[in-house]
């Protein structure tokens, strides 16, 4: 059975979504959430496998509350629920951990599938979305400046337990953010990343 809490300020969308999984059996929906520091506390009390969260909610943002919840709870998985398909906004909740990105404007089948998808390990965003994030392997991507360090230092041959020494961060913070790299460069494994990161060099000084 897949736990799953629902953070979205509008009452009326949560309930349409707690109404259309009502008969699946194989979802359960154990808290629901209007704001994000009542999302946390829900995190917190159900231990939920799953969360659906708006971005922008009052009192604490979906980023910042997933950032905190993938903290706290790693095995939680967060889909990100918004109106917005900014490439900023995408980019800002798959940083703080989230494992999905799914439109309001999506089908409730969408939603379903989003579910059970990360649940199985799966990143998943919806076709709107794909189409924005997949791009041909080796393009010249943005990347956050956070992400262009990395990516130097791994070109340097350096680890990522080195890398978090280096930069003052956490071990799983660099790997999250090479999942990262990899998944905006298209590129497949450790082997592709070091070759992409000694072809490539970056200005750090801007």
């Amino acid at each position: 059975m897949i736990r799953l809490v629902i953070a979205e300020d509008h009452q009326s969308l949560i309930d349409g979504i707690k109404v259309f999984l009502e008969y699946e059996d194989d979802i359960t929906v154990v808290g629901e959430a209007n704001d994000g520091e009542r999302l946390l506390e829900l995190v917190s009390l159900k231990k939920p496998d799953v969360v659906l969260t708006d971005i922008r909610m009052p009192k604490m943002d979906g980023i910042t509350a997933t950032r905190i919840i993938k903290k706290e709870i790693p095995d939680c998985k967060v889909i990100a629920f918004s109106m917005f398909e900014q490439d900023e906004a995408i980019s800002q909740m798959q940083e703080a951990g989230a494992s999905g990105y799914i439109m309001k404007n999506a089908s409730l089948k969408t939603v379903m599938a989003a579910i059970r998808g990360v649940m199985s390990g799966e990143i998943f965003f919806d076709d709107s979305i794909k189409m924005k994030t997949e791009k041909p392997k080796g393009q010249d991507i943005p990347l956050s400046k956070r992400e262009m360090e990395i990516v130097k230092l791994v070109g340097e041959g350096k680890t990522s337990q080195e890398i978090a020494d280096m930069l003052f961060i956490e071990k799983s913070t660099v790997d999250t953010h090479r999942k990262n790299i990899l998944k905006k460069l298209n590129l497949q494994g450790k082997s592709e990343l070091l070759r992409y990161s000694m072809e490539r060099k970056y200005d750090f000084n801007g």
